[in-house]
């Protein structure tokens, strides 16, 4: 038995050593034959031409490299419809790079006219390239493997004895060993003809069919998604409308009218800390525990929210994102009446330790004879008050160990009945005057359980208690699920087309003019592989049994004792006389030389 894994190298031309493969080695991919004629000129032929380089995998490789590249700046850049403020913000820190920017749509990157040329050409590109793959892959399933070249020496892959056994039981056995070892074969004249490794495209379509279902995910998730935001303090609500959102955004084709009924009601909020050592302040327990419904008429339930397991409810995700403390206020007016009662959230200005500021306004209160007379307080509050002595207010750390609340009071018109939208975090002070007492702005630090009386008979506000608030994120994102897919397709369809190797091999037995059966084995590989005569190896010993090697006759006609293993490899074709003549017909090697 001799045995040959390279290639053989000939001195003829490349096309002349790829011609006796034939249909053998044509066709080891689902790859577009490529067209070497030149579109002729005019508009139909550079569409032509325009279209195989669109549809092209370089292409697709491209434009999947320049969307990736494209994405950098909307992570890097403040985006107009995630953050206005900020990019308000960097508009006025840097004048001239931001009229540059605004040019070039960096400022809504996802939404801009280049990015969707990307993103549309690359779907394009992606569908151009799978169609026609998709139904040549079909046409290959359902064809048969092609015959055996005439000369199997020139494949990768080769080994040859000769066996007593008659050429009609070796192909017979032949062709039992590929179908037990899960190939394609059937008989074609006195070769058996076997292809394995369809899976190896099958991972390749399925990978790029997963690209497209992954950008059509995309596409739904920024054109139907709606997020928004909400702050609640300890005891209150939220349900989902949009009046309720302190901050609310949604994708072009999202309907407001669509919104699922659901609700929850924040309980209490849980935070625990370190106390010592260098990770002191950080969280060890960061729970909201809610009530919920889901429904016009839905039950409540229990439930709890951290950070990383948000609440699934109506197709929607409930995010934790962050806590503050909501100093309680009671504010009476100069008429000794109760105006205004209840927690104000105070904002943190020191995400560590929760220094906050915040503001309380009473627009309805009066004076002793009845005139209004709108109340706004200026404040600070800190849950554990470091600034001892110092005459500052800053918090040492973020549990209320010493919660100490400072206001300073104003009074006027707060510029609510103006029809202008403020915002309930900052205090406009254009029209208020700040209450003085013997020349010194009012102003004064507070434990809970004490009041601070303004001038004049104009009322008092005191510091009742604290609560703690929650912000949430309320997010519906309808192709999640899809992108989630997609993904897992893509890396299920990508590991196959590495890893699984696509191969044909023939099994040949012909009678020789010494009355033996000559046996032929070669492999042809849609890609180098080490791994390919091994297999060739393996099938030979298999297919031994049914095959035996032929005793060699000596000079004295005796047969010499049979030596174990196959017989040294020559190194050359022309030594082997198993070798077929060369084939007439003309063949088309492309596939093959490639493989």
């Amino acid at each position: 038995m001799s045995t040959k894994t390279g290639t053989t190298r000939d001195e003829g031309p490349a096309a002349d050593t790829g011609s006796d493969l034939g249909a053998a080695g044509s066709q080891l991919s689902t790859a577009p034959t490529e067209d070497v004629t030149l579109p002729s000129l005019g508009p139909l032929g550079w569409a032509r031409w325009f279209w195989r380089q669109l549809t092209s995998m370089r292409v697709a490789l491209l434009l999947l490299f320049l969307l990736s590249v494209g994405a950098i700046p909307g992570s890097l850049i403040p985006q107009t419809s995630i953050d206005p403020v900020k990019v308000d913000q960097f508009k006025n820190e840097h004048t001239t790079l931001a009229d540059i920017y605004d040019k070039l749509g960096m400022f809504h990157v996802y939404s801009s006219v280049w990015f969707s040329a990307i993103y549309l050409l690359l779907f394009i590109s992606l569908i151009g390239c799978i169609v026609p793959r998709s139904w040549q892959f079909v046409g290959q399933l359902r064809g048969r493997p092609p015959a055996a070249p005439r000369r199997l020496t020139r494949l990768p892959a080769y080994t040859t004895w000769r066996t007593d056994a008659a050429p009609e039981e070796v192909l017979g056995a032949a062709q039992r060993l590929l179908k037990k070892r899960r190939f394609r074969a059937h008989l074609d004249g006195t070769a058996v003809a076997a292809e394995k490794g369809y899976l190896r495209e099958v991972g390749n379509l399925v990978f790029h069919l997963a690209l497209i279902v992954m950008l059509v995910a995309f596409a739904v998730g920024s054109l139907w998604k709606s997020e928004g935001g909400k702050l609640i303090t300890e005891g209150d609500g939220f349900a989902n409308s949009l009046t309720q959102y302190d901050d609310f955004k949604s994708g072009a084709f999202f309907d407001t009218d669509t919104l699922e009924p659901f609700g929850f009601t924040l309980d209490k909020f849980e935070a625990t800390y370190e106390r010592s050592g260098p990770e002191k302040g950080t969280p060890r327990i960061f729970r909201a525990h809610i009530r919920y419904f889901s429904g016009a008429d839905g039950k409540e339930h229990k439930t709890a929210i951290e950070v990383n397991t948000p609440l699934d409810i109506a197709g929607s995700k409930v995010y934790l994102l962050n806590h503050g403390y909501s100093p309680e206020v009671t504010v009476k007016d100069g008429r000794g009446k109760v105006v205004y009662k209840g927690a104000v959230p105070f904002l943190p200005q020191d995400p560590k330790n929760f220094t906050s500021t915040g503001v309380v306004k009473v627009p309805g209160a009066q004076t002793e004879d009845g005139k209004p007379n709108q109340l706004g307080f200026q404040g600070f509050f800190v849950p554990t008050f470091g600034g001892k002595g110092s005459g500052s207010m800053f918090s040492q750390f973020p549990a209320l160990d010493y919660p100490v609340l400072t206001l300073t009071a104003y009074h006027g018109d707060l510029g609510v009945g103006s029809g202008l939208p403020q915002n309930v975090y900052q205090l406009d002070k254009k029209r208020l005057k700040q209450y003085k007492d013997k020349g010194r702005p009012v102003a004064k630090m507070m434990l809970p359980g004490e009041t601070m009386k303004l001038p004049n008979g104009d009322g008092s506000i005191q510091f009742t208690g604290i609560k703690s608030w929650a912000s949430f994120k309320i997010s519906h994102q309808p192709g999640n699920g899809l992108a989630l897919t997609g993904a897992a397709a893509a890396l299920v369809g990508l590991a196959g087309s590495l890893f699984i190797q696509r191969r044909r091999v023939w099994i040949r037995a012909e009678a020789d003019a010494d009355g033996h059966t000559v046996v032929e084995l070669a492999g042809l590989g849609r890609s180098e592989s080490a791994r390919l005569p091994e297999e060739l190896g393996e099938l030979a010993l298999a297919l031994e049994p049914d095959a035996p090697l032929a005793p060699a006759t000596g000079d004295d006609g005796r047969a010499p004792d049979p030596k174990p293993g196959p017989a040294p490899d020559t190194g050359t074709d022309s030594e082997d006389p198993a070798e077929p003549t060369d084939s007439d017909g003309p063949a088309d090697p492309s596939e093959g030389a490639r493989a």
